[in-house]
This record gives C-alpha cells, sequence and structure tokens, in this order.
C-alpha cells in the first residue's frame, strides 16, 4: 500500500514543503516517542544532524514532539549517520534520529530513524508510526509533570572516532600515506579529518566548510571530479570522498580514477574471505550492481546475493542469513562486524588497511574486476502502469532474449519521482544500448498514446 510520508529511507523531501515540515517533524517525535517506550524507565532519544540549514528547523520540532511525548532528547549536532547508529546503542537510547538528506541537495532535507538495536527500522514500525501522524495523539501524550528534556552531548565525536580507529587493527598505523579526504560540506567534516590524523596519515581536507547551503554541492561521493583534481594536484596516494551524512564512499586512485562501491565491496570481501572473516559464503548487494562483481565473486566460490534497490533491504537480507559485507553500487557499504548501517568512514578504513598490507598503489589494489559495459536511463511517465501494457512487455521479453545469459536486465518504478529507470548490462555496449532504447521507446509510445 502507497504510504504517505515513509519513502524507502526514512521521511525525505523540500524543506518547508509537506512533508518536510517543522508540523510533521513535531508530530513524527510525538508518533515514534510514544511508539517506542517500553517499561518505567526515563526514556531517551539520540539525536543528530548534517549540515542543512534546514536541520535547525526539523530538530527544534522534533524535540518539542519526542519531549511531549515524555522522552528525553540527547543532542548531537552535526555527527555521521552511523554514529547516530552506534551512539543509540552506547548510550542505551530507545531511538535514534538522523536529520538528514543524504546526497541530496541543500534544499530537501529528511528524517531517518533508528530502533534501540541501532538498526533501521522495518516497514511494519514505520507504518504503525504513519498510521499515528494523521491522528490526534494528545490523549496518549505524557502529563506536565513527565515531560522530557532537552541536553547537548558532549564528547560524542570522540566516541565516534575511537570507534572507527577500533575497527583497525591496534598495531595498524596509516603512517606514510598522503590522503585527500572531501567532505562534501556535511556531517563528517570533524569526524573525519581527525580520525585519520590520529592514524598517522598526512590529511588534505576538502570541502569541510560548510554554511548550510553548500552540502553536496558539487562535491562528495556524486561529484568526485574535485577530489581526483585534488589527489593530482598533491600527488596523494588516495582520495576518499563521503557524502552529506557519511554513510556513503566512493575511492578515487593515485590516478584520478574513480572506484564505486561494488568494486570496494569486491575488495573488502577477498581480503576478508582470505583471512577467514567473511561469513555467509558471499556478498549482499542490489538489483543494480555490476555483473562483473557477480562473476568475480563467483570465481572464488562465494555467492552475489541480490535485493531491491534500498540499504535498509541488503541490511534485512544480511541479518536474516548471516552476511557480514553487503551495499550498493552508489558506495553505501554495510560491514556488520562494526556497524548497523552503512560507515563511509569504517569503509574507507577497511580500503586503506588492505593498501597498506599489500604495499601496493591504490590503482592495483582497489580495481578487481572490470565492470560490465552497463547503461541506466530514466524515462518519465504520465502516471498510470505503463509496465503492464502488452506493447511494453513485448519489449522487455524482446531484450531479455536478446541479452541471454550474457547480460542483465533491470527495469523498476522509481519510489520517489513519476519515473521508470531502465538499466541493461552484457558484454556487447552496443546491443546494451539498443535493448535500454527499444524498451525506453516503448513506454515513451504508450504514454503519448494516453
Amino acid at each position: 500500500m502507497a504510504r504517505k510520508y515513509f519513502g524507502t529511507d526514512g521521511i525525505r523531501g523540500r524543506a518547508n514543503r509537506f512533508p518536510m515540515t517543522a508540523d510533521v517533524a513535531m508530530k513524527v517525535g510525538m508518533a515514534a516517542g510514544l511508539t517506542f517506550q517500553n517499561g518505567n524507565h526515563r526514556h531517551r532519544v539520540v539525536l543528530g544532524k548534517d549540515t542543512r540549514l534546514s536541520g535547525y528547523m526539523i530538530e527544534n520540532a522534533l524535540v518539542a514532539g519526542f519531549c511531549a511525548a515524555g522522552m528525553d532528547v540527547f543532542l548531537l549536532g552535526p555527527i555521521p549517520t552511523p554514529a547516530v547508529a552506534m551512539l543509540v546503542r552506547s548510550l542505551r537510547a530507545d531511538i535514534g534520529v538522523m536529520i538528514s538528506a543524504s546526497h541530496n541537495p541543500y534544499h530537501d532535507n529528511g528524517i531517518k530513524l533508528f530502533g534501540p538495536d541501532g538498526y533501521k527500522l522495518s516497514d511494519k514500525i514505520e507504518g504503525r508510526i504513519e498510521a499515528m501522524l494523521d491522528k490526534e495523539v494528545e490523549l496518549a501524550l505524557a502529563d506536565a509533570d513527565s515531560l522530557g528534556r532537552a541536553k547537548r552531548v558532549d564528547g560524542v565525536h570522540d566516541r565516534y572516532i575511537e570507534h572507527a580507529k577500533r575497527t583497525l587493527p591496534r598495531a595498524m598505523s596509516l603512517s606514510g600515506l598522503r590522503i585527500v579526504i572531501d567532505c562534501a560540506n556535511g556531517a563528517a567534516y570533524r569526524v573525519a579529518p581527525a580520525a585519520l590524523w590520529e592514524l598517522g596519515a598526512e590529511v588534505i581536507t576538502i570541502h569541510n566548510d560548510p554554511n548550510g547551503l553548500n552540502i553536496n554541492d558539487d562535491c562528495g561521493s556524486t561529484h568526485p571530479a574535485s577530489l581526483a583534481k585534488k589527489v593530482h594536484e598533491v600527488r596523494a596516494d588516495i582520495g576518499i570522498a563521503l557524502d552529506g551524512d557519511a554513510d556513503r564512499v566512493v575511492i578515487v586512485d593515485e590516478n584520478g580514477s574513480v572506484i564505486d562501491g561494488d568494486q570496494i565491496m569486491a575488495l573488502i570481501a577477498q581480503s576478508w574471505h582470505e583471512a577467514g572473516r567473511l561469513t555467509g559464503g558471499g556478498v549482499v548487494a542490489t538489483v543494480m550492481s555490476n555483473l562483473g562483481l557477480e562473476r568475480f565473486l563467483g570465481e572464488r566460490e562465494l555467492k552475489l546475493h541480490r535485493t531491491k534497490v534500498g540499504d535498509r533491504y541488503v541490511v534485512e537480507h544480511m541479518r536474516a542469513h548471516g552476511l557480514n559485507v553487503g551495499g550498493e553500487q552508489s558506495g553505501h557499504v554495510i560491514l556488520s562486524d562494526f556497524s548497523t548501517s552503512g560507515d563511509g568512514l569504517v569503509t574507507a578504513l577497511q580500503v586503506l588497511a588492505c593498501i597498506k598490507r599489500q604495499n601496493k598503489p591504490a590503482s592495483e589494489v582497489c580495481r578487481k574486476f572490470e565492470p560490465v559495459p552497463q547503461v541506466l536511463k530514466n524515462v518519465r511517465t504520465g502516471g498510470g502502469k505503463p509496465l503492464e501494457n502488452a506493447q511494453v512487455k513485448s519489449a522487455i521479453a524482446d531484450a531479455e532474449k536478446k541479452l541471454g545469459k550474457s547480460g542483465r536486465l533491470v527495469i523498476r518504478p522509481s519510489g520517489t519521482e513519476p519515473l521508470i529507470r531502465v538499466m541493461a548490462e552484457g558484454d556487447n555496449p552496443d546491443l546494451v544500448n539498443t535493448v535500454v532504447d527499444d524498451i525506453i521507446s516503448a513506454i515513451s509510445d504508450v504514454r503519448s498514446a494516453a
């Protein structure tokens, strides 16, 4: 059933427009606060945010809602999403909240919710919260003498930095590595450079001067060109690009070439497999990950498990089947030995550990397979259900037949826009382009005829 507020990753939209209004945020605080009260102890919520200007508005509205529900609020300030997931357990909170729209521009914002176990909420719990948002909940709210309190918490950055550093062997140092870190003017602008420096690296930091409006602005994991330029300029060994809330990472090697999430998962999976640390006999990725990753793992008798798009579904599959490496091509990598969510800094540290152990350039260490040619195009729809049209079904069936076993086809409606995403990959790039264009043409014809 279509949902009014929650999407694939919490609630997200343009700031000060529905659903990212102060009114909705306050109601989310009330509903989530009531949902996660269990027992007679003082209930608490940890609340972090990235560096967007609208974070001030959303933060204060959430605080009002949680306090009205009788929950104490621990304000963390600008901090990465994975730090919130870690701190909800470390501080024994009942719920964790991150105010962020991840890699989106500054004018968007979002609310991500974590349970007391540090994992993102299930569809079932989100549905329960959503059902309360349009109802009057005043009768269930706290009495005047039971209202919550809010306070700023000191030392949370140090806690997270130490947590990230402890994911490496105690004796490992990053001494001798010159690293450029792109903080996307986002939530990790303090913690990421500090952690790398404390581990011994020479650190050159870019895009770490947030002003509320420049988060992800031509920088970070979705725009690595400036990082590649800086790596070349200072002759760095490697570049690291985080996104706005630092749950994603992409790597740039010493030649300026970008290494995406698929290559990172391949590297870590191989390293952990050889060390006897990889559990579950494989890796979890989404339907969008490159066929080259699947073949690379298969050659090592490892399986690639695929889920629908969304890191939450990757995590659910990892938990259900006992795997400890998963993620998305975008660089959202989950290493469940260390974190309950994607963690760009921790993932980058695992890549750096592989480089230190092998004592080879990043270009040699991190490029594990040759990606299969992949084409992704979007086609706007005028509503309706074009994928159920006979002409479109015929075009899809014809494309699958042409690709055969040497390729793969993924077609899915966007969860946020009136778009259909058409992705194909295969060994023949001309064929891949042709089948994608044929399907888009069929969908466009149906839209025009409607």
